[in-house]
């Protein structure tokens, strides 16, 4: 899908994302970096990641006899198809509460970095305008 072709909303008041929404707007928007993702988008799609990537490491020790944890094919294979939309929906999220997406660089402090992010992702949606006003529309 070429990026003209991706529809993308005006930011309104923030709404409650299913499940379901939330994998489409996180697989529609995987190269949308100017854009706002509520946090129920943010959370539904971090458990479908962490779903994917439990059930492949899981399938990958019993297919390929490999030890559970370890980097067989389906678990690198899913977790490289995860990376950018992933990285794109939590840089959505910066946006939504007023954050540039250059915070998740922070991730490179241990455990600190991890902390702020992890309070950043919990902070309810800036209302009202921000530098990233738009929603991507399921």
């Amino acid at each position: 899908m070429a990026m003209e072709e991706l529809e993308i909303s005006e930011y309104s008041e923030s709404q409650k994302t299913g499940f379901i929404d939330a994998i489409k707007k996180g697989f529609k928007g995987y190269v949308v970096w100017n854009a706002r993702s509520t946090r129920s988008e943010y959370w539904w799609w971090s458990l479908f990641a962490l779903i994917v990537v439990i059930v492949m490491a899981i399938l990958d020790s019993i297919i390929f006899g490999g030890q559970f944890g370890a980097f067989g094919p389906l678990y690198t294979i899913s977790a490289l198809a995860l990376f950018l939309p992933g990285l794109s929906v939590s840089v959505r999220r910066l946006h939504d509460i007023d954050r540039t997406g250059w915070w998740l660089w922070i991730l490179l402090i241990p455990i600190i970095g991890f902390i702020v992010l992890l309070v950043f992702a919990l902070l309810p949606s800036a209302m009202g305008p921000t530098r990233w006003n738009n929603r991507i529309q399921a």
